[in-house]
């Protein structure tokens, strides 16, 4: 052990404690986890069997479960949807792997025309237990189709439920009750957070799974789907965030404690469902909020939380509700991206503009 840190790591983890896990080992062990939980559940994607996928977080599941239940499939996204419908059609729980979020495009006429609408096409005699993990946004100095901030398009499709975890802790959470839930999830995984670690309980976390009745009920009961979290208490105004840009939106509000404001973050965690109930009342609270989000401004996700909060706490705001998000642009080159990206001085900037009374 080089740190005394880590020695206390290893010793809690030897004694069934929190043990230190990064975001992408969380998603992996949730993976595992379900699949020695239920031998309906299946992975495939391009390149998650033998290599362990491009961030290897299917690292390990063929060796343990076997070709037949984690396996590569051809480079067609179109192919693996299409064929993650007919096996959830026939009793299977899929998760599939979009290498990268714009390689997912080819597969959004499947997701969208059918494992969206196929549960109400068939009057509800059809559910569709399908995972859809998608690495998106940047920070990771990657190339354009690499960077993408597609939740926007998941979003405006009825039918689909849309994941995007920031911690560690909800990595692995999140993850499961997506697999248990008997609809099609979209899981957005920010590539970013991968290797950011955090001390996680697993034993205590997996203990949420056991013992449940039914998969889709023990998902309805746990507090991730369709509930935000307040990761910082605040009182002076409210930052509204999900997946990446958390951390940030963390990092601005210590950055204005030590101006002299209080400012309260909210984890969205789940966009579809959409918690309005803990945003709203962060914002009643608080009377000012901004919107942090990597995706372009236009037609977002982040201008539909800004519309839901000024319809429902308009009499509560002291100021309009103002967005920090990428620019209506493609994603740029790597060399560049610091100037796209929501920034802790972007998001100072923007509460600095909520008419602060002197």
């Amino acid at each position: 052990m080089s740190t005394v840190a880590e020695a206390a790591e290893a010793r809690a983890a030897a004694k069934g404690g929190p043990e230190a896990l990064t975001f992408a080992k969380a998603l992996t062990t949730a993976m595992a986890d379900a699949m020695r939980a239920d031998a309906n559940v299946v992975v495939f994607g391009e390149d998650v069997g033998t290599l362990g996928g491009v961030f290897r977080i299917t690292d390990g599941l063929q060796k343990e479960f076997g070709a037949a239940r984690c396996f590569d499939t051809p480079l067609a996204e179109s192919g693996i949807a299409g064929m993650s419908l007919g096996m959830a059609m026939n009793g299977l729980r899929p998760v599939i792997e979009m290498q990268f979020d714009a390689f997912a495009y080819p597969a959004f006429e499947q997701i969208a025309s059918h494992i969206a609408k196929m549960h109400n096409r068939t009057r509800g005699a059809v559910r569709l237990p399908i995972v859809i993990r998608i690495p998106f946004a940047g920070g990771i100095g990657g190339v354009e189709h690499h960077c993408d901030s597609s939740e926007a398009y998941y979003a405006h499709t009825p039918g689909l439920k849309v994941f995007a975890p920031a911690t560690v802790t909800d990595a692995y959470r999140m993850l499961r009750e997506a697999i248990a839930s008997d609809d099609p999830v979209v899981f957005m995984e920010p590539k970013k957070l991968y290797w950011s670690k955090d001390l996680v309980d697993l034993d205590a976390l997996r203990s949420e799974f056991d013992g449940r009745d039914s998969a889709h009920d023990g998902a309805r009961r746990l507090s991730a789907d369709g509930a935000a979290a307040v990761a910082r208490p605040g009182t002076d105004a409210t930052l509204i965030a999900y997946g990446p840009t958390v951390s940030t939106a963390l990092a601005a509000a210590e950055a204005a404690a030590a101006e002299g404001r209080s400012v309260e973050v909210v984890d969205v965690r789940t966009i579809v469902p959409f918690d309005d109930e803990t945003v709203c009342a962060s914002v009643r609270k608080t009377g000012r909020a901004v919107v942090v989000a990597e995706a372009a401004g236009f037609a977002s996700v982040a201008s539909e939380i800004v519309a839901r909060v000024q319809e429902r706490c308009f009499h509560s705001l002291a100021a309009p509700v103002r967005r920090v998000t990428g620019f209506d642009i493609p994603f740029p080159p790597p060399k560049l991206e610091h100037y796209y990206l929501p920034s802790v001085d972007r998001i100072l900037d923007a509460l600095d503009d909520l008419q602060w009374e002197d």
